[in-house]
This record gives C-alpha cells, sequence and structure tokens, in this order.
C-alpha cells in the first residue's frame, strides 16, 4: 500500500484546522476569565455558573427540546406514511406532484418557507380564528413540515431496497396488509426510522430562520437567543453553552461508534 505524500497530508492537516479551528478556539475562550472574549485574562469556570443562573437561556432550551421532540415524532409519522406511498405505489394518478410538493422544501430557501407559513397562519387566524397567535404550536407545525420532506427521502429509499419476501410470505398466510406493515417492515426498517426521527430532531433543534417568522413574544428558541446574543457582542456565556453543547454531541456520537462497532466486526 502506498503511504500518502507529504503534499496530501499537508492539505489533509489544514482543511482539520480549518474546520475544527474554530471550534476548538470556542472551548478554550469558554474558559476565559476575562468579559472579553478576545483577550485572554486566565483560566476560569465563571461563566459556567453564570449560564446555570441565566433563566433566559435555559427556558429558551426548553422550548426548544419541547419544539424538537414533538416535530421529529409528528415528521416520523408523516414521512413514513409519505415514503411508503412514494416507493410501494409508484403508478398512482399525480404521483409526480406528490414527489414534487413533497420534496420541495428540500431546496426551497428557508426564508420563503418561513413567509409562506407565517401568510399562512396569518391568513388562517383570520378565517378561523385558528391559530390563536403564534408561539410553540405554529414553530411545531413549520418543522413538521419542513423534516417529514426528510423523513420521507430516507424512508423511500430504505423501503426501495427492501427485500419484500418477508411481506409476501406473511401475506400469503392471511395476514392483513396493516398488520404485515406493523409487524413486518416497520421492525426490518428500523434503523432508517430512527435515523428520520434523529434528522427531523437536529433540524428542528437547530433551525432560526423558519422559527423567526412562525414565532411571537411567547415563544422564543435557543437559536434565536443565541443569535439575538451575538448580534450584541459574543459573551462568554455563550462560549460555554457552545462547549456543552460540543460535548454532549461528541458524548452521543462516541457512544453511537460504541454501540456499532460490535455489529461493524461481525458484519
Amino acid at each position: 500500500m502506498r503511504r500518502p505524500s507529504a503534499f496530501l497530508l499537508v492539505m489533509l492537516a489544514l482543511g482539520l484546522a480549518f474546520l475544527y479551528g474554530p471550534i476548538a478556539s470556542v472551548i478554550v475562550y469558554s474558559f476565559n476569565a476575562s468579559r472579553l472574549v478576545t483577550v485572554w485574562a486566565g483560566f476560569s469556570t465563571e461563566w459556567y455558573g453564570v449560564l446555570l443562573h441565566n433563566q433566559q437561556i435555559k427556558d429558551a432550551a426548553l422550548v426548544s427540546f419541547t419544539i424538537a421532540l414533538m416535530a421529529a415524532t409528528g415528521a416520523l409519522v408523516l414521512g413514513t406514511l409519505a415514503g411508503y406511498a412514494l416507493a410501494r405505489y409508484p403508478r398512482f394518478r399525480t404521483r409526480w406532484l406528490f414527489g414534487a410538493m413533497l420534496t420541495s422544501p428540500l431546496v426551497m430557501p428557508e426564508v420563503i418557507t418561513g413567509l409562506s407559513l407565517l401568510l399562512l397562519f396569518v391568513a388562517l387566524e383570520r378565517a378561523t380564528g385558528w391559530p390563536e397567535g403564534r408561539g410553540i404550536l405554529t414553530i411545531t407545525l413549520a418543522h413538521i413540515t419542513v423534516g417529514l420532506s426528510y423523513v420521507a427521502v430516507v424512508i423511500a429509499a430504505r423501503l426501495e431496497s427492501f427485500d419484500r419476501s418477508l411481506e409476501e410470505a406473511a401475506l400469503d398466510l392471511g395476514a392483513r396488509p396493516f398488520k404485515v406493515f406493523c409487524v413486518i417492515t416497520l421492525p426490518l426498517i428500523a434503523p432508517a426510522l430512527a435515523a428520520g426521527w434523529l434528522l427531523a430532531f437536529t433540524l428542528s433543534i437547530d433551525d432560526l430562520v423558519i422559527a423567526s417568522f412562525t414565532t411571537g413574544p411567547a415563544a422564543t428558541t435557543l437559536p434565536m437567543v443565541i443569535f439575538s446574543s451575538v448580534r450584541l457582542g459574543v459573551s462568554p456565556q455563550i462560549n460555554a453553552l457552545a462547549t456543552i453543547i460540543i460535548a454532549v454531541v461528541a458524548v452521543l456520537v462516541f457512544a453511537a461508534g460504541r454501540l456499532l462497532a460490535p455489529r461493524n466486526q461481525e458484519s
């Protein structure tokens, strides 16, 4: 096996430094004693304590987590049904229109999506009185609209490569289609379901643009709080919050890698 050249190693090192250098600086400056994030004044964990007593950030984190849970679950249910329809019923009328409308949020700019949903909610409130104002409910509905497209693509791709012999055997033995779907299909595509739910959850908890259009004074998400804080100048609290998020994600990725390693070795 040929060893990589020095040029490739240097380019790899530069690429990794470009990607992870800013993240490392955020972590380092989260332990800065100075209120100015660009001036190092010694090691301190003061800002983590200040962050734990910041009620605005804690409330925003709870709102974001609640919305992400509901949006991911709703997107999983609707996206699974939509993906199943695309994979198993390829010849129904207007399938092309259904597929185009389903996947359009994937390529639509978030500004356009957020503005369209805002106009929709305003028109519905004027016509029917629902929803009353904008808040957690409207953000959740908006995130479900976007998330189900991603879930549908993941589920449809999994079903396209799915071995249908087990389903056909169950149908030959007298099982109803709904029972086959619940007992055989869903367990076999469980990894795709988990991947779709996690993808929708991540998109929801990370969203800023669509949430800014579809929310009101009653609900403020964590990305909105971070963005408003950064506009006034980066606070060391934000560095501490970012470090905590990075640590949580790193632990989850490491744990997932450890769980999947035995399966990869067996296969």
